[in-house]
């Protein structure tokens, strides 16, 4: 089981590398106003988020695999609290996959203050996370 534990840290690391990167990205390509960068960010945006979402994939199912090995009962409210954050991190990451498109396809209408805020947010999620599955508060 520990193995299973490590591999799925390592890609929740790797998930979440993407996860504070890829904003970041945003924040300077919507601040980008030559071709050349423009097309650069459009390459490193749609690379990093293929590598995310693998992370994001192997975390996932590594997860499942924990909780299925360790069963815990789904009455447990840190875990139920960590799952509502999973889905809202999920949804989260979706929808980098959005603007990705977005920036692709020349659409942005935001600004880069939006981004930064929008950056945010899986920092967040993170700590609660975190905390959630070592100190099991609940």
């Amino acid at each position: 089981m520990l193995w299973i534990k490590a591999v799925h840290v390592m890609f929740m690391v790797t998930w979440f590398a993407g996860l504070f990167y890829l904003p970041r990205l945003f924040v300077y390509h919507a601040d980008c106003h030559d071709e050349a960068g423009n097309a650069r960010f459009k390459v490193m945006e749609r690379k990093l988020y293929a590598i995310m979402t693998m992370g994001a994939v192997v975390t996932i199912v590594f997860g499942l695999w924990l909780w299925l090995a360790y069963w815990w009962p789904s009455t447990a409210g840190w875990l139920m609290t960590k799952l509502v954050l999973m889905v809202l991190l999920i949804a989260y990451h979706l929808y980098c996959g959005h603007l990705v498109k977005v920036f692709r396809d020349d659409a942005n209408r935001r600004s880069h203050v939006f981004y930064r805020w929008f950056n945010e947010f899986p920092a967040l999620i993170l700590i609660a996370v975190v905390i959630l599955a070592i100190v099991k508060p609940f």
